[in-house]
């Protein structure tokens, strides 16, 4: 269990810079932002805002022009490919609006996925990739193929995957935008009940106003910085 409320998150100065055509486009211009353990947070702001860039320098699937993130007291900016590789999978869980689930794998195989890159032992992470299938609602459907599911339940694959090494951050991007309206309040059910049960840390980018209402904190960025949310 994740202890809840400690400073999880510390981000200073935070930009990114792409270079299109000779041109220098900056779509984060200093963000500063800190998040405890346990917080849920929505990230919203009009298309182009920097919204999905944010999460994913976040994430470190990307590197910052300049700035530093800080997980519990660490300078992640600093690591170098292979410590940063590691530290990501064990540390953040994503979920995107199209689930990248792996088609020739079972729902139980694509949720073991992140553990088996880390080659941990098979049998307890079957355990555990059984169990939180089993919370998501997919224990009768473990053995099906994503072609096999519909897309609420790929979507429900791709969360237990998120969660099944039990990740101290979950980064979700319009994780419920190729689904139906009652599909997706279930899905926002779920990141609720699963931030309750693990105390885990949710900054979730999204156009769906409903969503966002919901969550406890609202980021909004606008021109590359956050304009709202408390705590910054």
């Amino acid at each position: 269990m994740n202890e809840v409320g400690k400073r999880l998150i510390e981000i200073r100065g935070l930009t990114k810079t792409f270079v299109h055509e000779g041109k220098r486009i900056e779509v984060l211009r200093g963000v500063d932002l800190c998040v405890d353990q346990g917080e849920m947070c929505a990230v919203v702001g009009a298309s182009g805002a920097g919204k999905s860039t944010f999460l994913h320098v976040v994430g470190t699937l990307d590197a910052p022009t300049s700035g530093t993130i800080h997980f519990r007291g660490e300078d992640v900016t600093r690591f170098r490919p292979r410590p940063l590789s590691e530290f990501r999978n064990r540390t953040i869980g994503f979920v995107f609006q199209f689930h990248h689930l792996l088609p020739e794998f079972t729902a139980l195989e694509n949720t073991m996925m992140p553990g088996l890159i880390q080659r941990m032992e098979r049998d307890a992470l079957e355990s555990q990739a059984r169990r939180i299938l089993d919370e998501v609602g997919l224990g009768d459907r473990m053995t099906h193929k994503p072609g096999e599911l519909s897309g609420g339940e790929q979507q429900r694959v791709a969360l237990a995957r998120a969660l099944v090494l039990r990740p101290a951050l979950l980064l979700a991007d319009e994780p419920t935008g190729n689904l139906d309206g009652r599909t997706a309040d279930a899905i926002h059910d779920l990141f609720f009940e699963m931030n309750r049960r693990y105390g885990t840390t949710m900054l979730l980018v999204t156009h769906n106003p409903s969503l966002a209402t919901r969550m406890p904190r609202t980021l909004r960025l606008e021109g590359g910085v956050i304009v709202d949310g408390s705590g910054v």
